[in-house]
């Protein structure tokens, strides 16, 4: 039953990684896709250079997973702050009063929930590996 299991764990490993390789592939296709959009404008907007943030984030999110074997919950949350953030820039015009508030104050909510986050691992860290998170 070990063998069955080691077995099922290297293959779940596997999938993983080549789940993590294709989102890594398809976020710098996504990114030459932005460029040669900006290039082909000839001009570069407020929303082209975050979603540009955002295509990095996700590498960076990639490749820290790759680096620990452990997905940081936090890197998520720091792009949907800047998903949020790049909708309100966008689409400043046609939001009302009332959507405007309700994004800040889920801008607010996830950045409070990073903090707590970020304290509770300080504070109740899980083992020796992530006292430095």
């Amino acid at each position: 039953m070990n063998k069955i299991r080691k077995l099922g764990y290297q293959y779940l490993n596997m999938i993983e990684d080549l789940g993590l390789l294709l989102i890594a592939v398809l976020t710098v296709i996504a990114m030459g896709t932005e460029v040669v959009t900006i290039y082909q404008q000839k001009a570069v907007m407020l929303g082209d250079l975050l979603l540009l943030f955002i295509y990095l984030e996700v590498l960076a999110m990639v490749g820290l997973y790759l680096k620990s074997g452990r997905l940081p919950v936090r890197m998520p949350l720091y792009i949907v702050i800047v998903a949020l953030a790049r909708y309100m820039a966008l689409d400043m015009k046609n939001l009302d009063a009332i959507n405007m508030i309700s994004i800040s104050a889920a801008i607010l909510i996830v950045a409070t929930s990073i903090l707590v986050i970020r304290f509770g691992h300080k504070k109740f860290p899980y083992g020796d590996s992530d006292a430095d998170q």
